[in-house]
């Protein structure tokens, strides 16, 4: 009789090691940004809001753009500096430059997007013009 033994943790080592050839094979494409912030698109009547969490970038660092239809939104966190009476012990924040790029459908005015930064997180405001908005029709009788 044979005895197979059963490793619990190999299943997880070999998903790890797929997700780290998936995730060099992603930085081979996007060479320009280091990391990624979380973004939340929320559609309004009259406006797309989107949030993105960039806690420890200086808004000065951040750039926003429109270009042939796209929202760029890119910039840089700082590393911690460390000096001889400070080090670090552990590092875990992600730093360096990041970019996020978005279509912007046609219904939007992008001359009126406007920006601004708060407690760490960007809430870019982006209008839609007025011709695409909803609008109710009321039934009258006959």
């Amino acid at each position: 009789m044979n005895i197979a033994r059963f490793e619990p943790w190999a299943l997880v080592d070999l998903l790890g090691r797929e997700a780290t050839k998936r995730r060099s094979a992603a930085d081979s494409y996007n060479t320009e940004a280091d990391w990624v912030p979380a973004v939340d698109i929320v559609e309004e009547q009259d406006r797309f809001v989107l949030r993105a969490d960039l806690p420890g970038v200086d808004p000065g660092k951040i750039d926003i753009n429109t270009d042939n239809g796209f929202l760029n939104l890119s910039g840089e966190r700082s590393a911690f500096e460390s000096s001889e009476e400070t080090a670090a012990q552990r590092i875990e924040r992600a730093t360096g430059r990041f970019l996020r790029r978005f279509t912007l459908p046609d219904s939007v005015v992008t001359e009126s997007i406007t920006a601004r930064c708060s407690n760490g997180i960007l809430e870019v405001v982006i209008p839609k013009a007025p011709e695409v908005q909803a609008r109710r029709i009321t039934v009258k009788a006959a």
